[in-house]
């Protein structure tokens, strides 16, 4: 018997996104009862922030739906109203498509409007890396669509038993691993010589033969306000080293106005001084192959802990905005202060590769969902399970 049609709505809003749906997306695809759709919106469609949509066509991908949803002026306010038009202009975009599943990915503000908008209109939510424990916003809005959605792709044993806890039904929870693992495995990650210019980095050349550490800080939104502080405390301490920098762009979360700002104001001071090179982003490969090669990362970046561990990286996680969250040995953290942040910055570039630890999968998370996701009984009826 032919299985019926199934409408898989995908809902990205950046590159981490989707670096950690692409495999999933590409595995759907070669499953024939599922069709794949995509809308991309927030700052995935914001050229500032790189060319996604142009990323995901080069992958054979199709982007079906573009949202402009992110209000301008970085703060409390704009996150609020982003999230409210996001949903209201995603309610549209449901309405129109009518997919069988709306997927959302892990905690941002966009993430809830997805699963807010799909589960008043009645359709099913499928939702990847629940059930982690982090500090800021995320925490909670993780939790939220955690609770709206009606099946979970976790990326670890222990949000797995999270999910549990929290009253989902072991049958709609699957521990599947993270689809970014799936990327390290089936590439080759190293560099080549026109790697950095290639991508079109702002600042001094970097050589990729030589040593360089990757800086990649966003904003906390629960201490908005601090981000001039926090920023300036680690650009006080990168400046220190001898080693070449490269210096990615904040997202777009409350208070990276603040952090921006002061970033400009170090490039235009820092000219000539040391070697900086500054980049709006990566695509998720080409990003894979710049921390899996760099002697030390520093920041509060996910992927320092989700892929860094995979790879072994040499890592300095800086503030709160991870705190909690599960890591490989490669991790140390670091508080707001340039000191603490340039003496654990030198103790981990002492250090080579640590070994790979698989606490977020083992690379074949990929076809794991988009099996589930062909098959899974579409029940709306969830309940609290204890």
């Amino acid at each position: 018997m032919k299985k019926k049609l199934r409408k898989i709505l995908f809902v990205i809003n950046n590159r981490a996104n989707y670096a950690r749906i692409k495999s999933v997306l590409i595995e759907c695809n070669k499953i024939k009862n599922i069709k794949v759709e995509i809308v991309a919106a927030s700052s995935a469609v914001l050229n500032k922030y790189g060319d996604l949509p142009q990323i995901i066509k080069k992958d054979g991908l199709k982007i079906n739906y573009k949202v402009y949803s992110a209000v301008e002026g970085e703060n409390l306010t704009s996150m609020a109203k982003s999230t409210s038009l996001l949903m209201s202009e995603l309610s549209t975009i449901f309405e129109n498509s009518r997919p069988d599943i709306v997927f959302t990915i892990a905690d941002r503000y966009e993430t809830v409007a997805a699963a807010l908008a799909a589960s008043y209109m009645n359709i099913f939510v499928a939702h990847s890396q629940g059930g982690e424990v982090t500090g800021s916003i995320d925490e909670n809005v993780r939790h939220c669509v955690s609770k709206l959605s009606h099946l979970h792709f976790p990326s670890t044993k222990k949000s797995f038993e999270n999910l549990i806890k929290l009253g989902e039904e072991k049958k709609r929870v699957f521990m599947t691993g993270c689809p970014s693992i799936d990327l390290i495995k089936k590439k080759n990650l190293n560099l080549n010589k026109n790697f950095f210019k290639s991508n079109k980095g702002l600042g001094d050349n970097i050589n990729h033969k030589e040593k360089y550490i990757v800086v990649l800080q966003h904003p906390n939104t629960l201490e908005y306000g601090q981000g001039i502080y926090q920023i300036n405390q680690t650009i006080d301490a990168v400046k220190k080293l001898k080693t070449q920098i490269v210096w990615l762009w904040p997202n777009n979360d409350a208070g990276s106005n603040y952090m921006t700002k002061a970033l400009r104001i170090f490039r235009e001071k820092n000219k000539n001084k040391n070697k900086f090179c500054f980049f709006k982003n990566f695509v998720p490969e080409d990003y894979l192959k710049l921390i899996s090669n760099s002697s030390c990362l520093v920041g509060n970046s996910s992927s320092f802990l989700r892929e860094g561990s995979f790879l072994g990286v040499p890592s300095v996680c800086i503030g709160t905005r991870q705190a909690g969250r599960e890591h490989g040995d490669n991790v140390v953290f670091a508080n707001y202060n340039s000191k603490d942040i340039y003496s654990k910055i030198i103790f981990q570039i002492s250090k080579k590769k640590f070994k790979t630890r698989k606490i977020f999968g083992d690379g074949k998370a990929g076809k794991k969902i988009a099996n589930i996701l062909s098959k899974f009984k579409l029940d709306l009826n969830k309940k609290l399970n204890y």
